[in-house]
């Protein structure tokens, strides 16, 4: 099967800052905190199965629901890049957490795999790479950045025990903080990205 790197990588990066793995590791020991480590373990693999089920699932039935909607990619794009300027600044002011607070009945499910790692911006850049993607090449690139991230944030999980234990408290808020200045700077690409379409289209 042909691969597209620049594509890959493009994508890859993309959802792994929008996913957050070590911002991640204390909500996921917080809501697993009375389960056992066998418990924690299949946790973090169920959740990591939900999030690629949801997102792949979105991704390849999106382009209808547009078209059924008439939802331009462009109206999406912007969208999507103002929802993820929302979560870039909850990112960076520490916010992240207080939404996931109330954890359901199975963790692994909700709010792990959705929202926390299957959420809106994680579809929404999911979509659009397939929707910008112009070959074969880069559409198997798309997914197979889509299962790399999902791999780094399962193993992330797998090990949060250990990984919270290495970073310490400050060590997260710090990679937090960061991923949370690298995806406002994604958001606005995004949204100029989708003035520009709308300014070329009119």
């Amino acid at each position: 099967m042909p691969f597209d790197s620049v594509t890959f990588v493009s994508a890859f990066v993309t959802l792994l800052v929008i996913m957050d793995p070590p911002g991640a590791i204390p909500i996921f020991l917080a809501l697993t905190s009375s389960l056992p480590a066998r418990a924690k373990r299949a946790a973090a693999r169920r959740a990591s199965l939900v999030a690629l089920l949801v997102i792949a699932s979105f991704a390849v039935f999106g382009r209808y629901i547009l078209d059924y909607l008439h939802i331009s990619v462009a109206a999406l794009q912007g969208a999507g890049g103002l929802l993820l300027l929302i979560v870039a600044l909850q990112l960076l002011m520490g916010a992240e957490s207080e939404q996931h607070a109330d954890a359901g009945v199975n963790v692994a499910l909700v709010p792990l795999g959705t929202p926390l790692l299957a959420g809106p911006g994680a579809i929404v850049a999911t979509m659009l790479a397939v929707q910008n993607a112009t070959s074969g090449a880069q559409v198997f690139s798309v997914a197979l950045a889509l299962v790399a991230a999902l791999t780094v944030v399962w193993l992330t999980l797998r090990y949060a025990g250990a990984l919270g234990r290495v970073l310490r408290e400050s060590g997260i808020v710090l990679l937090t903080r960061i991923a949370g200045l690298l995806l406002s700077a994604i958001a606005v690409q995004m949204v100029a990205d989708s003035v520009r379409a709308f300014v070329g289209a009119a």
